[in-house]
């Protein structure tokens, strides 16, 4: 039976938007396994637009949906329309959009808040007992919707390859269970029908990245 997925995606490029490798390798698995992907994002501003020449923020303004449309080759949805009972999971990509335009994690931490839209449209997917994928900063999201949950964002002991192992402490200090994997592999919260990778929270080679994501889209679909 062929299983119906929505992507939620943030806006276009890592710095300010969705990672564009990361929506890349969760659509050609998504499409590989046979699924059929609607993509979807929030009708809004982003938090800022960064030249991702220069790494620095501009002062242009940009929407989240528009840019979204980069990746979807025009054909994404408004997050608001999104109709939980026509899914059977959903997935969100990383980049840093997830926590900027997604929530606030980017500005405020550990005291962060989730867009009252993506809380609620995770919250709905896991009281349905619908499977969520999350990979990158996006597991950030359920650390807030779903307390308690388990989760990876890569390692928890910083280095050259893990960069941004702090992440991994913050959300043990949420009181979520954080499993330390490689960037090829996914952990599986089987109570809550959460499946997380690392991708790019690990400083790894594309096609490593590229094989975690693969193995975060077969772990999600079983669950469907």
């Amino acid at each position: 039976m062929v299983k119906c997925v929505a992507v939620i995606l943030s806006g276009c490029g890592v710095y300010d938007g969705t990672e564009v490798h990361e929506a890349s390798a969760l659509l050609v698995h998504l499409s590989r396994a046979g699924a059929k992907v609607q993509m979807f994002a929030p009708n809004a501003d982003q938090m800022h637009v960064v030249n991702h020449c220069e790494g620095k923020p501009t002062e242009e303004k940009r929407n989240i949906l528009q840019e979204s449309a980069r990746i979807a080759r025009g054909d994404v949805t408004d997050l608001a329309k999104l109709d939980v009972a026509t899914f059977d999971a959903a997935f969100f990509p990383g980049g840093f959009g997830v926590a900027k335009n997604l929530c606030d994690w980017a500005v405020k931490g550990e005291q962060y808040t989730i867009q009252p839209q993506v809380e609620k449209l995770i919250k709905a997917f896991h009281q349905a007992g619908k499977p969520l994928g999350m990979c990158c900063i996006s597991p950030v999201l359920a650390a807030k919707a779903l307390p308690g949950c388990e989760l990876t964002v890569g390692q928890d002991k910083e280095c050259e390859r893990w960069p941004h192992a702090q992440t991994a402490n913050t959300m043990k200090k949420m009181g979520c269970k954080h499993v330390n994997k490689d960037v090829g592999e996914a952990h599986v919260d089987v109570k809550n029908k959460l499946v997380t990778t690392c991708a790019f929270m690990c400083n790894a080679p594309i096609h490593e990245v590229f094989d975690g994501v693969g193995v975060m889209v077969r772990e999600v679909l079983k669950l469907a």
